[in-house]
């Protein structure tokens, strides 16, 4: 299952993907012919927190539509639906792992760069966007400004001292983020929050992928793309501290809540890592994609 925010006839709606990827079942309008009610919450968030009871309605809603005769009528096509980012406002600050692939930390400095414990920074909300949204050039701001495309995974059930061997119960699906980072304000303030939290720098979506169809969120392929030319390409095995690990590290005194969002960290490539730099300039196209996911594109500001 593949779900989206987005936004139909000046309304927002929680949709599923069909599998083609070609439209969209709005559940709350497929909901209203159905029941004559609009019961869905409005919100990924919401749904989110629903936890099995909110899948066990999308498949009953799915059943019914597909045995009701008039299928198609109830799915739009994507081109006539703006997607936006799939949790557009986060209800907490994006949780984001720093230096989780060893060559992404060996290009930002050499081996001894390569940490010995999770280290962890996180974004604002106000960062987030949707795929296809420009991203800010902050140009009064920063003259480095630079891509990261990642995993992030989306929690799906409240929990605290998560064991690692239950961590991915607790997911409720996986999306893709593009962690902007403004690499001069990084190095100039030292903590990461302000260089990571400029407007418009945490790129999300195109859609958020059930956990039921990724078996193994630590062998996916990934890959990062600037204006067709390939920066980044890996694979989640090659984390440093998988996905597991990361979960029960947060949870260890903190308590994690449906909606939560983990990116996981970047592989080598990104543009600080070349010799000289190849950090984003105005216009650029930035297209990140993962294996059983899918693609999330983005432009900087001209």
């Amino acid at each position: 299952m593949k779900f989206v925010t987005v936004e139909y006839n000046d309304e927002s709606f929680i949709g599923l993907l069909d599998h083609t990827e070609a439209t969209v079942l709005l559940l709350n309008l497929a909901e209203e012919a159905r029941t004559g009610k609009k019961s869905f919450p409005s919100s990924m968030l919401k749904c989110i927190a629903l936890g099995d009871t909110f899948i066990e309605r999308v498949q009953e809603m799915l059943d019914w539509v597909s045995n009701s005769g008039q299928a198609l009528s109830f799915y739009v096509p994507i081109e006539q639906v703006t997607l936006l980012a799939p949790i557009p406002r986060p209800s907490k600050n994006i949780f984001c792992v720093g230096k989780n692939y060893a060559e992404h930390a060996i290009e930002m400095g050499s081996e001894a760069d390569i940490p010995e414990h999770i280290m962890v920074f996180t974004k604002a909300p106000t960062t987030v966007i949707g795929p296809n949204e420009l991203v800010l050039n902050h140009k009064n701001v920063t003259t480095q400004l630079d891509y990261e495309g990642e995993l992030a995974a989306i929690i799906g059930k409240k929990g605290r001292a998560i064991k690692k061997d239950e961590a991915l119960d607790y997911i409720f699906g996986y999306t893709i983020i593009n962690d902007v980072t403004a690499r001069d304000l990084q190095s100039r303030h030292k903590q990461f929050f302000i260089g990571k939290s400029l407007d418009t720098t945490c790129p999300m979506g195109p859609w958020i992928v059930h956990k039921s169809s990724i078996d193994n969120p630590n062998n996916l392929n990934i890959e990062t793309k600037v204006n067709g030319e390939v920066r980044q390409c890996s694979n989640t095995k090659n984390f440093i501290f998988p996905i597991e690990e990361v979960i029960s590290v947060l949870s260890a005194g903190m308590t994690l809540e449906p909606g939560d969002i983990i990116a996981t960290g970047t592989p080598a490539g990104v543009g600080k890592g070349f010799k000289p730099p190849k950090f984003l300039v105005p216009g650029d196209q930035m297209e990140i994609t993962i294996e059983k996911i899918g693609t999330l594109k983005n432009t900087i500001q001209e």
